[in-house]
């Protein structure tokens, strides 16, 4: 069976490190850094991979029809994409992610780029609540902005989660004089009825990743980013990915199996300041 490469949930690959990738791809194989630091390689020779799974707040490295990346992906069956925009980029939340107005416009190219609008999927990932001068400030209401060019370029799928404050992001928070807010579960329920009632109105299908109450509680999709019945579906020859359950990923991840050729040490500049990887600050 072809196996599905992620490219990657550690680090943003198609921003920052587009030379590595496209490196990696002309010599059809990865040298990957893995969580514990051990080093392994993995294959990219197109005949073994059944799906490229991209991450990025920022595709125009590989939108750029001049650049070889854009020409060394085609040799590959299927491209997947996640899309991750918040309405942050730009702000102290995400300091040198491009601006939403920016991102936004690389949603139809991305689209054209993997042949059909259910090969990307957009991230609004994730949900935060703060405190700025003396006011509580959230992303959560650009969604009602972003949704209608969701419509407008045919995607479907949108993905959601609020923010899980782990002990080094909340040193990177205090570090910066970031003062988050954990919102109530009364507050989130509410929150996400508005995303619902936002989605409904643009036909657009939403899926919690890793909120398993909120399933139970609205009934909300639960989020398989990565799922390999779907990879199937999408794919030109129909043929069949993994649907195994990812084992690396957390509990409530409803994630199959993948490969992910991202490496802790590709730091990431755009300096999240919620980032679950290691950012570079």
């Amino acid at each position: 069976m072809k196996k599905v490469i992620s490219a990657s949930r550690r680090t943003d690959l198609v921003a920052f490190f587009s030379d590595w990738l496209a490196e990696a791809l002309k010599q059809k194989r990865a040298r990957v850094i893995g969580p514990t630091s051990h080093v392994y390689e993995v294959s990219l020779e197109p005949e073994v991979v059944h799906t490229f799974v991209l991450w990025s707040k920022n595709f125009a490295p590989v939108l750029d029809r001049k650049k070889k990346l854009f020409h060394l992906f085609r040799e590959y069956d299927q491209l997947y994409c996640h899309f991750t925009i918040t309405g942050l980029g730009g702000t102290k939340v995400e300091p040198h992610v491009p601006s939403p107005d920016k991102t936004i416009q690389q949603l139809e190219p991305l689209v054209e780029w993997t042949g059909d609008p259910r090969r990307v999927s957009l991230r609004f990932d994730p949900i935060v609540y703060w405190w700025e001068n003396g006011k509580i400030k959230t992303n959560l209401y650009f969604f009602e902005k972003l949704a209608p060019y969701l419509h407008r370029v045919g995607l479907e799928a949108v993905r959601f989660s609020f923010v899980q404050w782990y002990r080094k992001a909340q040193r990177r928070a205090a570090k910066r004089q970031f003062s988050f807010i954990e919102p109530s579960e009364e507050e989130k329920i509410k929150a996400t009825k508005y995303l619902l009632e936002v989605a409904e109105t643009w036909n657009l299908t939403l899926y919690a990743c890793c909120q398993p109450w909120l399933v139970k509680e609205l009934g909300v999709k639960p989020s398989a980013c990565i799922d390999g019945a779907l990879l199937r579906k999408l794919h030109p020859k129909n043929l069949p990915a993994s649907t195994k359950k990812d084992k690396t990923q957390r509990r409530d991840c409803y994630c199959t199996e993948s490969i992910d050729i991202g490496s802790y040490t590709q730091h990431c500049p755009h300096a999240c300041v919620y980032c679950y990887a290691n950012p570079l600050m």
